[in-house]
């Protein structure tokens, strides 16, 4: 498959989605985009992007929208607060793991070419990050030329006929897009928001498409 004439005529259909770093177009000074960003690809896990968005307000409402806040909150309270991204429970310990080791690792939480692969082995070594999580951080927040599959993914696979595609492994399939298109980020971030926006409208599907909210591992 010619992947970069499917993302021209996905662009040349749906236009620019403007996804992440400013999500819905919305910025907030003096808060972290980064890990905003990376609270987002956690909560998005399973569901659409609507429930991340109260969810993300709330944090952003109880001032509870950067790590170290998120490291000191009682469970309980955090709990209540993402409970309309579903799976609260596990989401919210998923947050707090995240937010000890983005608060460990701050300093050398700058991605390079060289050591990439590291930080994406270090982020898939967290509880309840899986590879579409682990993948997604380090594209939307940190700018690398990762590509992200989803559900909505393998169906335009399958929808154009490459059923071996469909069923390939994640990593298989990740490395057919990397290997075939320029390693440029934000090409990768507007593909697969384009795959996404084709999803909701052809692809018959509600919710983001993410397949590790249930990876605890």
């Amino acid at each position: 498959m010619n992947v970069l004439a499917v993302y021209n005529e996905l662009l040349a259909k749906y236009g620019p989605q403007g996804w992440w770093p400013h999500h819905g177009g919305r910025k907030r000074p003096g808060f972290d985009y980064k890990f905003e960003i990376i609270v987002g690809a956690v909560l998005t896990q399973n569901t659409a992007w609507t429930n991340v968005e109260k969810a993300i307000e709330c944090l952003f409402k109880k001032n509870l929208l950067d790590a170290q806040s998120i490291a000191a909150v009682s469970i309980k309270r955090l709990e209540t607060c993402i409970k309309s991204s579903g799976y609260y429970r596990q989401k919210a310990k998923k947050l707090k793991i995240v937010a000890k080791f983005f608060l460990e690792n701050k300093k050398s939480f700058t991605p390079s070419f060289h050591h990439l692969t590291t930080l994406r082995l270090k982020l898939l070594d967290l509880w309840g990050i899986g590879r579409e999580t682990a993948d997604s951080i380090l594209l939307y927040a940190f700018n690398q030329p990762v590509f992200v599959i989803d559900a909505y993914t393998r169906r335009l696979l399958k929808s154009r006929g490459h059923k071996k595609l469909f069923m390939a492994d994640y990593d298989e399939l990740r490395q057919y897009f990397e290997r075939r298109l320029p390693q440029d980020a934000k090409l990768f971030n507007e593909y697969h928001a384009l795959i996404v926006k084709w999803g909701k409208v052809v692809g018959k599907g509600s919710s983001i498409g993410c397949n590790d909210m249930l990876e605890t591992e």
